[in-house]
């Protein structure tokens, strides 16, 4: 079992105040891209629901294919050290998956985790 359940992010949302989370991902180039969601959306993206455009990252997928949905590795929970009076910003690393439900195969890390 993972280091952090979903609850246990709740839990750390509430308690740390934070306001925004970040989806991170690669591109096939390793340059780091996000998508910035609002505390109120964790549980979507927790649930695996959260999709962006796979078409609008350089190397993916053409605007035919392009729905694609991120899944956030729990155990990649991190506070960020910076904030405002808004609130703090957290992040989560997350691997790519098609909207077929089938990972992504141009996804830099679900590529080294099968090579691993």
């Amino acid at each position: 079992m993972g280091r952090y359940s979903k609850e246990d992010i709740f839990r750390m949302v509430e308690e740390d105040d934070v306001e925004f989370i970040r989806l991170q991902f690669t591109d096939i180039f390793g340059v780091l891209k996000n998508v910035a969601i609002t505390s109120s959306q964790l549980a979507k993206a927790l649930d695996n629901k959260c999709m962006f455009d796979g078409s609008s990252v350089e190397g993916f997928v053409r605007i035919e294919e392009s729905d694609m949905y991120l899944y956030p590795d729990l155990d990649t929970w991190t506070v960020f050290p910076w904030g405002d009076e808004n609130g703090a910003v957290a992040g989560l690393i997350c691997d790519i998956y098609t909207s077929a439900g089938e990972p992504f195969a141009g996804d830099p890390r679900g590529n080294l985790k099968k090579a691993l």
